[in-house]
């Protein structure tokens, strides 16, 4: 691995900072992902598309830009820093797994308009007794002429509210080994049948459970072999790990906390000259090296058309992890002050810190526990038997 970016990489992270100069201001930076309204997000995505960036390592005949890969999550790592959107599971999920495993149909018909920021997904994984252990999903999908039939409930399906379409597991094979046994789909979020019910998370965001009362899909739809879909799923969630939870997200927290912990004064009492705070910071700038660093090998990985598993594990486990750190040390950085809410007159940062905090919880258990993951590091990276 070369540790030095390719000089038009660099260049191309100046192009798209220029952009969003441009075109995300300020006061939508400073929003949480909470704050910003599906709307503000689907306005700017569609001026990503006609820049050619929402897919932008594809070939131009679905909309890309034929660019590198390392541009690609160059051009993913900037917009997180700066709190601009840039698709999620249609770019980061969808589209790739569609190239890997979709038919010449289903590439045309749907790369394209994930590339234009017409349609987005809502991810259709996790079930109310299937969250960390995948593989036991539930939610059938029963053959019927040139249809499938669902039926079943799913949990923690994020955008199922306003996305298109869903990006789907079932079970489609009762009697195989839980592994064998599930298909992968993509289902239209108007087709009858799909009841869609509010769940809220610490952080204010909202996620939903999904019932399935004999939903028809047809068979086209399905992507790739019957009963293959967990291999799918599982190269899935290999490019969801370290599209979806990027390193520079973290870095933009660690940025606001040391600019805040310059100026604080609290009575008398300032955090920057405390050295004991000095140090947490520190090792917190350690740790963000090291994430970066992890995270840079796993998008050198994929530029080499390689999978990164076990190494898309750690970048999302050590990750995920030191937000938390990163946001328990600012709540107590900033003593009581930084447990004030959104809204308070002597809230840091109008709250930021304490709705971080909150936030950070998600992020070690979407996309697979950071428990699994272990497991994954231990069994493919060291060999180790399984548990």
């Amino acid at each position: 691995m070369d540790f030095q970016l390719p000089d038009n990489v660099e260049e191309f992270r100046s192009e798209i900072k220029e952009f969003i100069d441009a075109e995300w201001p300020e006061s939508l930076r400073n929003k949480s992902q909470t704050e910003i309204s599906y709307e503000e997000e689907r306005t700017f995505c569609k001026k990503l598309a006609k820049k050619g960036w929402l897919v932008m390592s594809l070939p131009e005949e679905y909309g890309g830009k034929r660019r590198s890969i390392l541009e690609q999550y160059i051009f993913q790592e900037t917009m997180a820093y700066y709190g601009a959107p840039y698709g999620t599971t249609a770019t980061t999920i969808v589209a790739p797994t569609l190239m890997r495993y979709g038919t010449d149909e289903q590439k045309s018909t749907f790369i394209p308009r994930i590339a234009a920021g017409e349609i987005d997904f809502a991810l259709g994984y996790s079930e109310p007794n299937a969250g960390t252990d995948l593989a036991s999903l539930q939610l059938r999908a029963e053959l019927d002429g040139d249809e499938y039939v669902l039926n079943g409930t799913k949990m923690f399906t994020s955008l199922a509210h306003k996305a298109d379409y869903c990006w789907l597991a079932a079970r489609t094979d009762t009697d195989a080994p839980k592994h064998k046994g599930i298909s992968l789909f993509i289902v239209d979020m108007k087709a009858p049948g799909i009841t869609t019910r509010p769940l809220w998370t610490m952080g204010g965001g909202r996620t939903n459970q999904t019932f399935w009362d004999n939903v028809r899909v047809p068979v086209s739809q399905r992507i790739g072999e019957e009963n293959q879909g967990w291999y799918y799923v599982a190269t899935a969630l290999d490019f969801e790990r370290i599209g979806v939870f990027p390193v520079s997200r973290v870095r933009r927290q660690f940025d606001r906390l040391v600019e805040y912990v310059r100026t604080a004064d609290f009575g008398g009492y300032r955090p920057a000259q405390d050295p004991d705070v000095r140090r947490r910071i520190a090792d917190l700038s350690t740790d963000l090296e090291v994430a970066q660093m992890l995270s840079y090998r796993a998008a050198w990985m994929v530029s080499q058309g390689q999978v990164p598993n076990y190494e898309a594990a750690m970048v999302k486990i050590f990750g995920t992890e030191l937000q938390q750190r990163l946001t328990h040390t600012a709540t107590q950085v900033l003593e009581l002050y930084g447990q004030l809410l959104e809204g308070s007159p002597h809230a840091p940062a109008n709250g930021y810190f304490e709705q971080a905090y909150e936030a950070a919880v998600m992020p070690t258990f979407g996309a697979g526990s950071n428990e699994i993951l272990r497991q994954i590091i231990a069994a493919r990276g060291m060999g180790l038997p399984r548990g």
